[in-house]
């Protein structure tokens, strides 16, 4: 399946933001799996397991929003929406993030910001024409 609109280079623009904030998600889900020793870390998240799988669910989420990106480039509906879900997901622990390992909060709103800025040019007048043809 081919476009036959021209990709817009916000669309172009986002699928770079994504793998950036995808890389984010999988870089503050790393620094926290380094943190299971340190035992205020561990008792802010109520625990290790909890901490660990929170952990896991940001490098996942970074993971796949980061496959998923290409088929972005290529005007896949289905990959719009995909990376939509995930973005929220993301803004979503990046909060959590921030709130619950206040060390690492300038990172997280970071990572929130650029997955705003996505999800509003994933849905412009430019990108619907895109993602449509």
């Amino acid at each position: 399946m081919s476009n036959s609109v021209d990709r817009p280079g916000g669309v172009t623009l986002v699928a770079v933001l994504t793998w950036i904030g995808g890389a984010l998600d999988i870089l503050g889900g790393t620094i926290l799996l380094f943190q299971t020793s340190i035992a205020s870390t561990v008792e802010q998240f109520g625990g290790a397991s909890q901490l660990i799988l929170s952990a896991i669910g940001a490098i996942l989420v970074g993971a796949i929003v980061i496959v998923v990106a290409v088929s972005l480039m290529r005007g896949r509906s289905w990959a719009r929406v995909v990376i939509t879900v995930f973005e929220v997901i993301s803004i979503i622990i990046s909060i959590f993030f921030a709130i619950a390992y206040p060390a690492g909060a300038i990172g997280e709103y970071v990572g929130a910001a650029i997955s705003l800025v996505i999800i509003a040019l994933l849905w412009t007048r430019r990108a619907n024409a895109f993602f449509r043809s």
